[in-house]
């Protein structure tokens, strides 16, 4: 009997965080307007898409690098500040989101914990779209901002 409790328990709480995380106007998946957007530059997020992975949040991005190669990294985390692993993208390995407000995050890249991108994500009120601007360096040493719009699917 203790150990059905147990285990219903644990199912209880995975089901509790997956509701929480449904709530998210982040949550689901974001294709590129590129029509709306102001992107410098070759390089493109296509596809983002934002899902549950148990009790943390994985972030899935496809687009092309800066050469017009395909590009696919992944991000498991939290909207903590934290930084966390990120895989497959070139100019970082650790990424942290930082939850401001329902509809508002913040996100930082770093690669050997040096900041190599800041920005911020901002879902509309009737979350349709977002938008992410992100300012960072180019290879040129110049600074680069960029505003993408994403429509949800």
């Amino acid at each position: 009997m203790r150990a059905k409790t147990i285990a219903f328990t644990i199912s209880l709480a995975f089901v509790v965080t997956a509701m929480g995380f449904a709530d998210s106007p982040h949550m689901g998946t974001w294709k590129l307007n590129e029509v709306k957007s102001k992107l410098s530059g070759k390089q493109r997020n296509n596809t983002v898409v934002y899902e549950a992975a148990g009790d943390q949040i994985k972030v899935t991005v496809d687009g092309v690098d800066e050469n017009g190669n395909p590009a696919h990294s992944e991000w498991t985390g939290k909207f903590d500040g934290k930084d966390y692993p990120v895989t497959g993208d070139a100019s970082a390995d650790a990424r942290s989101y930082t939850q401001v407000n329902s509809r508002t995050l913040e996100l930082k890249n770093k690669k050997n914990g040096k900041v190599t991108l800041t920005g911020r994500i901002v879902v509309s009120r009737d979350g349709k779209s977002r938008t992410v601007t992100t300012k960072a360096t180019n290879a040129q040493g110049k600074r680069v901002t960029n505003t993408a719009v994403f429509d949800k699917q």
